[in-house]
């Protein structure tokens, strides 16, 4: 069958338009058929069911009418009586269709116009679905482009089959790129929206820095050598944290290069952003006296509940530890995960002598004992009442300069202070309306008992609604930095194990659950638990195999 030349020119075009946008073939002969039903339908009516076939092949372009197969005609220009029908095709049904062959049109310049607004919408919309397709898999990769334009602040990228945004807030600072430029970014999010995959670069993002020491780093690349965590303040400093999975290979060596030869590759692309690289560890305490590298460290204390470290550095290097404005401090918090407290020896030895002072002072009044014997008391290292009362009695007599009648009768006013606490609990307890029966809780007291009275809690009811946090308190991330908030028994040394025993003992006793649902529970959990390690073992068989 010979091709005329309109037709011909048809699939030329189609063909044209498919390899310009990158889509489909017959997606864009799909385009054509819909723009020619749509002008078919405005010559034949609108309310027509008319239907375009384009031969992908030939180009022969076939129009149809649609008309339902029913019992009784509504509508002529949709609908077919049974009988005719079945005159047309013997075995129609009633719901069938009866496609109608409807003679060839020309287009007049409106029918053509809207024609092309069809196909122009149809073809951007497949566009943009080649487009998101193409790079929502790629979110997490560095990719390379062209400026485009520059609008606000913010520069527009040409990926080649893609346009991307790098929005002002993740441009290095003072870092300007003009039209034609190239530039190298992050793909950390491609959206669906209505005006097309937005796809969004960053060059301020940490795994920005972590993507392009990868390739400056064959052990990285290869896995020799794993990048823990990273901190970054764009354009001027950086930390990141290494480790090697080989001991014979020197992560941070490896990193740096041959006289710093990858690292400055990196520092080159970040607009000379300074970078520490800093031996991963999984003690808090080591990894977090190298983040503050270059300061040098006299002494940590930990605080592993609320994840907060107290770091004692010598007073001439607390500039150095803390950084301009504070960025060493902040950028090795970053890095770690921990708030960081930076003391000077001299501060540090003034808050003990501040405590030691607040020791002797409690002791002096809860005992009316003089100076001289409560610094004695301090600084044996006894730090409560209730230590001085319930420790055995020889471990006070033992103190030089006590004898065994000093330590009972300092014991005895230990003790008799205590009882008078409590008995202004136990009487503050009654005025709140705390039942008696919460003293069933193993672990509750009296102090316990009035901290949950104040907080409206008064009944084991009341108790076994509680959850842990609301007893000792949380912490929350927050802008990197850790926020702590307060429980009813945060002042009362009570732990977060402690706290869920109490609130399952009272549950246990209000008959929420039984102890069978504990047994179930355990159960359950340990059975988790081995599935898990069975997973871990098989998972390193493989590798051991491969």
């Amino acid at each position: 069958m010979a091709v005329s030349a309109n037709r011909l020119e048809l699939l030329q075009i189609a063909d044209a338009v498919a390899r310009e946008k990158a889509i489909d073939r017959e997606i864009v002969i799909d385009a054509m058929a819909d723009a020619i039903q749509k002008a078919a339908r405005s010559r034949y009516g609108s309310e027509s069911n008319i239907r375009a076939d384009i031969n992908p092949k030939t180009g022969e372009i076939k129009l149809q009418r649609l008309l339902e197969v029913v019992e009784a005609v509504e509508d002529y220009s949709t609908q077919i009586a049974l009988e005719l029908a079945r005159d047309r095709n013997p075995e129609a049904q009633l719901g069938d269709f009866i496609a109608e062959p409807l003679p060839p049109m020309d287009f007049g310049r409106i029918a053509a116009q809207s024609a092309k607004q069809v196909i122009v919408q149809k073809v951007r919309e497949a566009e943009r679905d080649r487009q998101y397709e193409e790079f929502k898999d790629r979110v997490g990769e560095i990719v390379n482009g062209t400026v485009k334009r520059v609008e606000y602040g913010n520069v527009i990228v040409d990926l080649g089959r893609g346009e991307a945004i790098i929005r002002r807030d993740e441009l290095i600072p003072r870092e300007n790129f003009r039209y034609g430029d190239r530039v190298r970014a992050f793909v950390y999010d491609v959206r669906r929206e209505q005006r097309g995959p937005q796809i969004f670069l960053s060059r301020t993002h940490p795994q920005f820095m972590v993507k392009l020491f990868t390739m400056e780093v064959p052990e990285i690349y290869d896995g020799i050598i794993e990048i823990r965590s990273v901190a970054r303040d764009p354009g001027s400093r950086a930390k990141i944290a290494v480790i090697s999975n080989d001991s014979s290979i020197d992560p941070v060596g490896a990193c740096v290069g041959m006289r710093g030869s990858r690292v400055q590759a990196v520092v080159g692309e970040l607009q000379g952003e300074k970078i520490d690289i800093i031996p991963w560890s999984m003690d808090p305490a080591s990894f977090i006296v190298n983040a503050l590298q270059p300061a040098e460290v006299a002494k940590v204390v930990l605080d592993e509940d609320a994840e907060r470290i107290e770091v004692v550095v010598p007073d001439d290097q607390l500039s150095l530890a803390i950084g301009r404005r504070g960025q060493n401090v902040r950028l090795a918090s970053q890095l770690t995960g921990w708030d960081i407290d930076i003391l000077t020896e001299q501060e540090e030895s003034e808050r003990r002598q501040k405590e030691f002072n607040e020791r002797t002072e409690l002791f002096m009044n809860a005992l009316n004992v003089d100076e001289m014997v409560g610094q004695v008391l301090a600084s044996e290292g006894f730090s409560q009442v209730e230590e001085v009362a319930y420790v055995d009695l020889d471990e006070i007599a033992a103190i030089e300069g006590f004898d065994d009648e000093t330590a009972e009768e300092i014991q005895s006013r230990a003790r008799e202070y205590l009882e008078a606490i409590e008995a202004e609990l136990e009487e503050k307890r009654i005025e709140l309306g705390v039942t008696d029966e919460l003293r069933e809780v193993p672990g509750m007291t009296t102090a316990m008992m009035v901290a949950l009275g104040e907080d409206g809690i008064k009944t084991m009811e009341d108790f076994a609604g509680c959850a842990a946090d609301d007893l000792v308190g949380w912490t929350e991330r927050k802008d990197g930095e850790t926020v702590k908030y307060e429980g009813l028994f945060s002042n009362l040394d009570v732990s977060r194990a402690d706290a869920e025993e109490m609130v399952v003992a009272a549950r246990l006793a209000a008959g929420w659950i039984t102890e069978e649902d504990l047994a179930a529970q355990a159960a359950e959990e340990e059975g988790e638990g081995e599935e898990g390690e069975a997973e871990e073992t098989e998972a390193a068989n493989e590798v051991a195999q491969a």
